[in-house]
């Protein structure tokens, strides 16, 4: 049986909650009140996705913590690079196989 390629297809939504899984199984940052892991990482994911503000992102989005909550949160986190680096070795993780051999063929 064949599997075509719109049958692999993620759409931006199950793209999204992919990688908010991801982080969510990798990644501890103590939270408290309204703002809870999940929704921090989906406002982070989708200012950073759409090169928009953390502020702005949390106001176009309905029931979530306020900019000044995310930013109280991540004010906790010491080393930013350290935890990027750990952040995409992560994801890299879960890229599939066969769109790994393409890239790397293709990075050639």
């Amino acid at each position: 049986m064949t599997v075509s390629s719109e049958e692999l297809a993620l759409t931006d939504l199950e793209t999204l909650d992919e990688v908010i899984e991801c982080l969510v199984e990798n990644f501890s940052i103590e939270t408290q009140g309204v703002c809870d892991q999940k929704t921090l990482f989906e406002i982070l994911i989708k200012a950073a996705s759409s090169g928009d503000s953390i502020e702005n992102t949390a106001k176009l989005l309905k029931n979530v913590p306020t900019a000044n909550d995310i930013r109280y949160h991540l004010n906790k986190i010491n080393n930013f690079e350290e935890l990027e680096a750990q952040i995409n070795q992560v994801l890299k993780s879960r890229i599939p196989l066969g769109l790994k051999k393409r890239l790397f063929k293709n990075s050639d």
